[in-house]
């Protein structure tokens, strides 16, 4: 009976669209899953998105539609996604289907049945952003995990025993010692355990976007406790039907970013430990991929779409990058530039090069039929070469098993170089050109050496770079690569005489254009109106990230535009089409090399977008930081120094064209419309 393997994504928020970084972690268990299933197990790999909360509520609100529509609409991008990159999940979960619904409010019952669950009230701050009450004093407080200002909540909830499990958890983590990876974030996760846990509100009864809780329909369920539940909802969990909830939990594998490590590492286990059902067996937290050494986000504009990506370069190219250029588990860099760099390097000119010159050569001088070695003629360095790829099996495989991809896959290219190092130092050409039989027999060992090497090489990188593999497998004249038993793997399988595929170029070398293709189709994407992107990142409310403008003058930050007369009149109906709102700034400082610009980070209560203003003669940026200001919030974005502007503050223009922020004598809170 073959071996059981359950691993899962994060379920993706839907407040943003897909990006390479939500694209890194699912390749990430797309490769794990695949190498999985060629080692015989029975896997199953969950994905999907989570729905639920006051954040998608309001942003649902401020877009004009139900909450249901953003969603329906959100979750079909990351769908589609993942089927054009080729993801091979065999379950994809939205918390929004009944079948989560039920087993939700089965896990609530049964916690709330073991004595875990009672009713209290709660006075305090609030962060919607993160969905989490936190613990600061005062209005607007900002919000200790994200800086945003907090609103200040009472309501009565229920409550977890989370107080109860300070000492199961740090059992189960001295017992476990594998259960959180890597070791950096298991210590932070068993410091926080340490300094104590406090119950916690697991149910909110101020919004109704959410699963109600059973017996009690006016509250919802905390929207965690209820994303946390899809792990074992996916698998029939509250259904008439467990069969294979009870083939398949505990999952072996949650794979997650570093950022959701305490709800994961922390919340998920003790609500587990609470319903008395298993725990799962490994969490393993990555970094962050980083652009020109920032996260991305919407905020700073710097986030990269997989499609421009897979567009020009394909998905191999991709998933090899990420996984061979980036240490697992730390924060990685991502550009185009070094994206194409490896590509070439390691896939056209590595093993692509590899595969065309040992493959055309046994086309050209044995018919495209495997050669046989000759005992007689084999030398030292043919041995060499199966050494070498022997011991690459077992390392590439320790590798693997503790999710050191880079290493892995440095240690498969180290054999496709020596490889090349081995044809250049036996010139088969020359060999090609004699006609003894010494040297034809030479020639035979030479190319099934270098054959069978390039056999191994595809093999162990099939789970990275599915498709270009596959192509190198047919071309190799074998049957479907992925149903060969990589347990199995060995040198001197590839049997003599097989007939070779078709041989065709798998990795065309990239030229310096691909960077400029993928850097404009990058610009497009984030010049289109936010309305016609569902799903942009961070949820645009209803319209465009928008620039605003100043009044009494043109745009701060735009070239001057015609103005109407002072005579001309507008409707209410033309005026309502002006989306003002309250905004905070979080962030100011100046443009490089521009003396009248500053890039602001302003916080909308929803999101947080960047824009860049033409106040820096008129405002020093540590005079910015913390002030409300007044943007217009459906005006299309543009780029400014490079940098995109999804807004621009409202001023009155002085004499001199001195700008003057509009304020407010009284506290108005961030996100509020002006009307």
């Amino acid at each position: 009976m073959a071996n059981k393997f359950y691993i899962t994504t994060p379920i993706y928020y839907v407040n943003a669209r897909p990006h390479i970084g939500h694209a890194y972690t699912t390749l990430a268990c797309d490769t794990i899953a695949r190498r999985q299933r060629m080692l015989g197990s029975d896997t199953f790999f969950l994905t999907g998105t989570d729905e639920h909360g006051q954040k998608i509520q309001r942003a649902a609100e401020a877009a004009g539609k139900t909450p249901q529509q953003l969603t329906d609409e959100v979750s079909a991008e990351f769908r589609a996604l993942w089927d054009r990159m080729g993801i091979t999940y065999d379950d994809y979960i939205r918390t929004t289907s009944d079948r989560h619904k039920q087993g939700v409010q089965e896990l609530w019952r049964r916690i709330r049945d073991n004595g875990y669950i009672y009713k209290g009230s709660y006075s305090g701050q609030y962060c919607v952003f993160d969905e989490l009450y936190v613990d600061v004093v005062g209005p607007g407080a900002p919000c200790p995990e994200c800086g945003r200002p907090t609103e200040t909540v009472k309501e009565e909830n229920y409550f977890f025993k989370f107080s109860a499990f300070t000492e199961p958890l740090l059992q189960h983590y001295t017992s476990q010692p594998g259960f959180i990876r890597p070791e950096t974030r298991r210590n932070e996760v068993i410091a926080f355990v340490r300094s104590g846990l406090r119950d916690l509100s697991i149910s909110r009864s101020t919004f109704s976007w959410g699963i109600p809780v059973p017996d009690d329909p006016k509250q919802v369920i905390y929207v965690w406790f209820d994303a946390l539940a899809n792990y074992i909802t996916a698998l029939g969990y509250g259904s008439s039907d467990r069969s294979r909830y009870e083939k398949y939990w505990p999952a072996d594998l949650h794979m997650i970013g570093k950022e959701i490590v305490r709800f994961h590492c922390v919340y998920w286990p003790a609500f587990l430990m609470a319903a008395r059902l298993p725990l799962p067996k490994s969490i393993v937290a990555h970094g962050w991929l980083l652009f020109e050494e920032n996260k991305m986000s919407k905020s700073r504009g710097n986030i990269v779409r997989t499609e421009s990506i897979l567009e020009v370069l394909g998905a191999d190219a991709l998933r090899y990058f990420l996984l061979r250029e980036v240490v697992f588990g730390q924060d990685g860099s991502f550009s185009f530039d070094a994206l194409v760099q490896r590509y070439n390097s390691d896939l056209a000119n590595g093993l692509g090069n590899l595969a065309s010159r040992t493959l055309a050569m046994i086309t050209r001088y044995f018919k495209g039929e495997v050669p046989y070695p000759s005992n007689a003629s084999k030398t030292m360095s043919d041995a060499s070469i199966a050494q070498l790829a022997q011991n690459t099996i077992s390392e590439f495989q320790a590798f693997f098993e503790q999710y050191q991809f880079s290493r892995a896959l440095e240690s498969a290219w180290a054999l496709v170089a020596a490889v090349d190092k081995y044809i250049v130092e036996n010139e088969p050409w020359s060999l090609a050109e004699k006609q003894d039989e010494t040297s034809r027999a030479r020639l035979a060992t030479v190319l099934y050496t270098s054959a069978e090497a390039l056999r191994i090489v595809t093999a162990l990188a099939h789970p990275v770079i599915p498709d270009a593999t596959a192509r190198i497998w047919s071309q190799l004249g074998l049957a479907e690569i992925a149903k060969f038993p990589l347990a199995e793997l060995k040198w001197g399988q590839l049997r003599l005489g097989t007939k070779l595929g078709k041989v065709e170029p798998v990795f065309p070398r990239a030229d310096k254009s691909a960077i400029e293709r993928m850097q404009t189709m990058e610009d497009q994407q984030r010049s289109f109106p936010a309305q016609a992107q569902p799903g942009t990142a961070e949820v645009q409310p209803g319209s465009a990230a928008a620039p605003a403008a100043s009044q009494g003058s043109a745009p701060l930050n735009s070239p001057p535009a015609a103005v109407a007369s002072p005579d001309a009149k507008i409707t209410i109906d033309d005026f309502a089409k002006i989306e003002l709102r309250v905004a905070q700034v979080k962030v100011a400082e100046k443009v490089k090399g521009a003396d009248k610009l500053l890039r602001l980070e302003v916080d909308l209560g929803y999101e947080v977008r960047q824009i860049v203003a033409g106040i820096a003669e008129a405002y020093a940026p540590e005079t910015l930081v913390g002030r409300k200001v007044v943007i217009v919030a459906n005006l299309a974005p543009r780029k400014l120094r490079g940098l995109e502007s999804n807004g621009m503050i409202v001023a009155a223009s002085l004499e001199g064209g001195k700008p003057v922020l509009a304020a407010f004598l009284e506290d108005v809170p961030v996100g509020a419309r002006l009307k």
